[in-house]
């Protein structure tokens, strides 16, 4: 079982491309016969857990993979660590603003991703049959906002689970009608297919300078 979420809209938009990308993710795997859900997350700190724990527990996947904006990134983003930290620049869709806080109370300072990461890199980067080639890099740094607090909650619930690989990815902002949509689905649903046959890690650079 594949789980794929994105977020609903959020800072005043009308659409987020992270639940569009999910749910067409979900149709393409479903295409090939896998068993797969696609859910929207509330962009809400106080319930957006919850949700999640619902899921978890409805499903029990084997492969997670949430995705959230980055809406000042211009591709997309294999999220590396998440952190036990919120620091809220703008409300949430509550109103909520947190500010310095953990994300859970007395739990590690971070976790990884145990999606293939550099797997994943390698091969989106380059063209398959039905996929072109995609713009990706692996990201240090999920941000401080709901995003990273569902990093973070899917991994503290999920690492150390025998069977699952769990993670987080940043897509770029799309509206609604950008040809750039399917890409990003066929992309997601490529990285979900590497995570379920357990794809080994290559030997493969992909770390920042700064």
């Amino acid at each position: 079982m594949i789980l794929l979420t994105g977020f609903e809209p959020f800072g005043g938009e009308h659409f987020n491309p992270s639940f569009a990308i999910a749910r067409q993710a979900a149709r393409i795997l479903g295409g090939q016969g896998l068993q797969v859900r696609a859910a929207e997350l509330p962009c809400v700190f106080a319930t957006a857990p919850a949700v999640l724990d619902d899921l978890l527990e409805a499903h029990r996947p084997s492969v997670v993979i949430s995705l959230g904006l980055a809406a000042g990134r211009t591709t997309m983003g294999l999220e590396k660590v998440a952190i036990n930290h919120i620091d809220a620049r703008i409300a949430d869709n509550a109103g909520d603003q947190p500010i310095d806080r953990p994300v859970i109370i007395g739990a590690p300072a971070a976790y990884f991703s145990t999606l293939p990461l550099k797997a994943a890199l390698q091969a989106l980067r380059e063209p398959a049959p039905g996929r072109d080639a995609i713009e990706v890099g692996i990201s240090y740094s999920a941000g401080s906002f709901v995003c990273n607090q569902m990093f973070y909650s899917l991994m503290h619930r999920t690492t150390g689970v025998p069977g699952i690989h769990a993670g987080f990815i940043h897509v770029p902002w799309m509206d609604a009608t950008h040809p750039g949509l399917e890409e990003m689905a066929k992309a997601v649903a490529a990285v979900a297919l590497l995570a379920l046959d357990n794809a080994a890690e290559p030997l493969l650079s992909a770390g920042t300078e700064y």
